[in-house]
């Protein structure tokens, strides 16, 4: 697939983060009493979030450091290497900042974001997970469980499939000018998939606001698929009767399967998948199937040809 070379960031226009957290904190100061008042829960990349109750589903595994999560990124529409996202993210606009949620539903709403916010006030947890793509990392996500939101909309009788397309601006986004994919990107779910408690909508990482190059203001995180599955950026989410062609399967249909469920027995056509390596780790490690959630959601593949259905 065609890469365009995105062009380089000086490190002299780079502004350091002690000054741009003062910048930030005096508009917030100058913008009044008022301005803060309505806005009650974080909105800059770093911003502590409140504090969380934790997950059920947290692991033990070492964390990823923070610099690597949010500095080792695949977010094509900032850049196809792994550290353009970091420096060109910057001109993505977190507010205001809407999301649709349409289709085979009972109940369609536009959520903006701050609404959504205060839905993981009620709903959210601190998931400490794990995340594979050719390498992977462990990440302390903060999220809710999309069925929360789903509970809400209430799917039809048709629903079968779920749908999410994320933001597409030139404006702001300089890879989506690159024919590396058609745009904007879209994903998607089986209905069940969606509903299982691991699939969550994430506002944060390390009890912080989602950083741009992370997928801010919102995302999607699927821990037992491959990292491309989990949407970045969400604008639309659209229950569906037949299942969505996802960005990748228009891309590559005979290396991206509509699941992309981790499994070591399922090689990519240009590489084994039966290895990982973990950022920071000089080894590669056996990559677990379902990336080590197998009791949790081998169950929904029951009867299966995960090798037809990859």
């Amino acid at each position: 697939m065609p890469h365009q070379k995105m062009p380089k960031l000086l490190t002299s226009e780079i502004t350091p983060q002690d000054v741009y957290r003062q910048r930030r904190e005096f508009m917030r100061l100058a913008a009044g009493t008022a301005l803060g008042a309505a806005l009650p829960y974080p909105i800059f990349a770093g911003e502590k979030l409140p504090d969380r109750v934790k997950s059920a589903y947290e692991l033990s595994d070492k964390l990823t450091p923070y610099e690597d999560v949010t500095h080792y990124n695949n977010y094509y529409e900032f850049g196809t290497d792994k550290e353009s996202p970091a420096k060109t993210a910057g001109s993505l606009k977190i507010r205001p900042w809407t999301v649709s949620v349409e289709g085979e539903v009972r109940n369609p709403k536009i959520w903006d974001i701050d609404s959504l916010m205060k839905l993981a006030a009620l709903e959210d947890r601190v998931y400490r997970l794990r995340c594979v793509e050719a390498w992977s990392m462990v990440v302390p996500w903060v999220g809710f469980p999309l069925a929360e939101l789903i509970k809400r909309a209430e799917p039809t009788g048709n629903a079968k499939f779920v749908e999410f397309t994320t933001l597409n601006d030139s404006a702001q986004m300089p890879g989506v000018n690159s024919s590396v994919l058609d745009w904007p990107y879209r994903e998607g779910l089986r209905l069940d998939e969606a509903l299982h408690p691991l699939t969550l909508l994430t506002f944060g990482l390390y009890g912080e606001v989602l950083p741009n190059q992370n997928g801010a203001p919102v995302r999607l995180v699927v821990p037992w698929k491959y990292g491309f599955k989990s949407a970045k950026s969400i604008v639309r989410i659209k229950f569906m009767e037949q299942m969505p062609v996802s960005s990748w399967m228009k891309a590559g249909p005979s290396e991206y399967g509509f699941y992309s469920n981790v499994n070591p027995t399922v090689d990519h056509p240009r590489w084994s998948q039966a290895k990982e390596r973990r950022i920071g780790d000089f080894f590669k490690r056996p990559t677990l199937p379902f990336n080590g959630y197998a009791d949790q959601v081998a169950q929904l593949y029951t009867g299966m040809d995960l090798q037809k259905f990859f």
